[in-house]
């Protein structure tokens, strides 16, 4: 399996800002998580963490959209990062077959922000980054 960017949309209400995508990566779940729940992930495709408390209510700073708080933790389905800012990021991973994982990813925001193609970069990176082969043990 290859990974891909199957959707992206975005809505607009009011001055608030929606982008979701659908991402299949050719990873299983357990494989995928760490690089959106741990500050060595993240900072592999999307950006450096400063603090990241893996918990319902911990504390979270990521770099290029702000602090904030964790408002949803569920290991290996949900992340969730709120930040000042930065509006709200959730990463949403369901299983995809037998070795794929697919990403619902959400980015909620007021004003100007982020837009599709600067996410669509990023998954592009995670795609690549879970791609390559697992290193030897």
């Amino acid at each position: 399996m290859t990974g891909s960017i199957e959707q992206g949309t975005s809505q607009t209400h009011g001055n608030t800002h929606i982008l979701h995508f659908l991402v299949r990566l050719p990873r299983p779940v357990e494989k995928i998580w760490p690089a959106l729940a741990t500050p060595a992930g993240l900072a592999g495709w999307f950006t450096d963490v400063d603090v990241l408390e893996p918990r319902l209510g911990g504390t979270v700073a990521l770099r290029g959209l702000g602090a904030g708080e964790i408002t949803a933790w569920d290991v290996d389905r949900v992340a969730e990062y709120t930040v000042e800012g930065g509006g709200r990021v959730r990463f949403h991973l369901e299983r995809g077959g037998e070795d794929g994982t697919v990403l619902r990813f959400t980015h909620e925001f007021q004003g100007e922000g982020e837009t599709g193609s600067g996410w669509r970069t990023r998954f592009e990176r995670l795609i690549e980054r879970m791609g390559e082969p697992a290193e030897a043990s």
